[in-house]
């Protein structure tokens, strides 16, 4: 028998979402569409079926690999090359933890519209160059196609909509800070972990670690609000985590400035170093800066990981 209460929570839940999705998929793809794709992804000499390019012989080519036909046009001899069509698998995680809502200006979006954003204009512009993408959920696992976009955009817009009133205890399940996945990651693939990575560092360190070991390559990018970035704070004031469960008062918050500056810089060259000893790339980005910069470095640090 249905529960009208259930189904009634249920269905608004839905609009709820539903709501959301249209602006975060808009916005996503009007920023992918600030990338010019040029040559990627699939782009490039190897093994397929579609045409790609003449190019000159070289010494060394074997004589089956020469196009007579084209060769016969001229007085050099030409091969034949075929598109590269061995998709790439790239896995998004995207930090939801409650650190994630944070935003330091009523007028500025919280940390986490910004990684969500960020992740679905990435997806947006690998899909369009014939690449797999997904997230660390088993639920949404790396496809190509504009229809996976859609999945995407669902569950990221799900990570969106985290509090339901009616559901308290489900609420008090998410933790302050994120741990990234690294169980679900296929070997030899790549991947992206989107976090403000002010939790404990051991734990991105070991899930580094463990994709980097099973072949994985990618990027860190740390997204940050200007006023964790600044520490504007002096005088009494009440530091609390988003959940209330971390909570610290002083009556000379200036007086913590320079350790706090201090310790958040050993955290950033702390992950640089982890992303060089793994071979991933790292990058810091506020919110508050425009997202194409973001993007554009996302989408040449996927490039690179080939």
């Amino acid at each position: 028998m249905i529960d009208p209460a259930a189904s009634a929570r249920l269905r608004g839940r839905a609009e709820t979402l539903a709501g959301s999705l249209p602006p975060l998929l808009a916005e996503a793809e009007r920023l992918a569409a600030s990338v010019m794709l040029g040559a990627h992804g699939r782009r490039r000499a190897g093994l397929g079926d579609e045409f790609w390019q003449y190019r000159p012989a070289h010494p060394g080519d074997e004589a089956r690999v020469i196009d007579w036909r084209r060769s016969a046009r001229s007085d050099a001899h030409f091969v034949r090359e075929k598109e590269w069509q061995a998709a790439q698998s790239v896995v998004f995680w995207v930090d939801g933890s409650r650190a994630m809502d944070f935003s330091g200006d009523r007028t500025r979006p919280p940390k986490a519209d910004r990684a969500r954003l960020l992740a679905l204009a990435a997806s947006v512009l690998l899909v369009k160059g014939g690449e797999r993408v997904g997230l660390t959920a088993p639920e949404v696992a790396p496809r190509s196609g504009n229809a996976q976009v859609l999945r995407l955009a669902l569950a990221l817009g799900g990570l969106g909509a985290k509090e339901d009133a009616d559901d308290p205890a489900g609420d008090r399940d998410i933790p302050d800070y994120g741990v990234p996945r690294a169980d679900s990651l296929a070997p030899n693939g790549r991947a992206v972990f989107l976090s403000d990575f002010l939790g404990d560092p051991a734990e991105v360190e070991a899930a580094l670690t463990r994709a980097a070991d099973a072949g994985v390559r990618g990027a860190l990018v740390q997204v940050l609000d200007p006023v964790e970035e600044a520490f504007p704070f002096d005088g009494r004031t009440i530091f609390e985590s988003m959940s209330g469960a971390l909570r610290h008062e002083t009556l000379r918050a200036g007086d913590l400035r320079g350790r706090y500056l201090e310790r958040l810089a050993e955290r950033k060259d702390r992950l640089m170093a982890l992303a060089r000893l793994t071979g991933w790339q790292y990058l810091c980005h506020h919110s508050a800066e425009p997202p194409l910069g973001a993007l554009l470095w996302l989408y040449h640090a996927l490039e690179g990981g080939r």
